[in-house]
């Protein structure tokens, strides 16, 4: 394949990125072709087998992208595309990333369901007593009460361990995207 088709590849397998992004990539690629055909003396064909396949390419750009952005801003969008671009890099990555991550979303959806609950408890418990005053129970009220400190404070935990994993879990996408590329440095 020659530069041409090759850079027409790249991009099609780039779609997913900003567009910006995508130009960034092309020109550093077409430099590279610049670069082997004029100094080195390498035909395109010869340089494009070297670099690869184009949609593998692709996929470990699109994997660094979304990385360095969960990087940047933890946000959960961020997390799942980068969870998502790196599960893209091979089958090896369906079952040691994409089950670690579905293990973690739960515990931290279960932490935050949990909290939630336990702060409705004492709305809840207001609202029936304005339905129905005749069940009303001082102990289900003073409960209610204990229930909502327990839920502050589970909160407050959930938010530290949210960014606690969240954190974890991109430095362990990064470590698995290092893995896939080409093994890790032992110096």
């Amino acid at each position: 394949m020659n530069k041409r088709q090759f850079l027409h590849k790249l991009q099609a397998a780039l779609n997913k990125l900003p567009e910006k992004e995508q130009k960034d990539i092309l020109l550093d690629f077409e430099e590279h072709f610049q670069v082997g055909t004029g100094e080195e003396g390498k035909t395109e064909e010869e340089i494009a087998e070297a670099l690869g396949s184009p949609q593998q390419i692709a996929k470990e750009m699109t994997a660094a992208y979304y990385l360095e952005q969960a990087d940047q801003s933890s946000s959960a969008g961020n997390i799942f595309r980068a969870a998502w671009a790196t599960v893209g890099l091979g089958f090896f990555n369906l079952v040691i990333v994409l089950g670690p991550f579905i293990a973690l979303i739960s515990v931290v959806f279960a932490g935050w369901v949990a909290a939630v609950a336990f702060m409705a408890s004492l709305p809840l418990v207001l609202i029936e007593a304005v339905i129905y005053p005749e069940l009303f129970l001082w102990f289900d009220f003073f409960l209610s009460i204990a229930l909502l400190g327990v839920g502050l404070l589970l909160a407050i935990g959930m938010l530290y361990a949210t960014r606690l994993i969240s954190k974890g879990f991109v430095r362990y996408l990064h470590f698995n995207t290092k893995l896939v590329k080409g093994g890790l440095n032992h110096a």
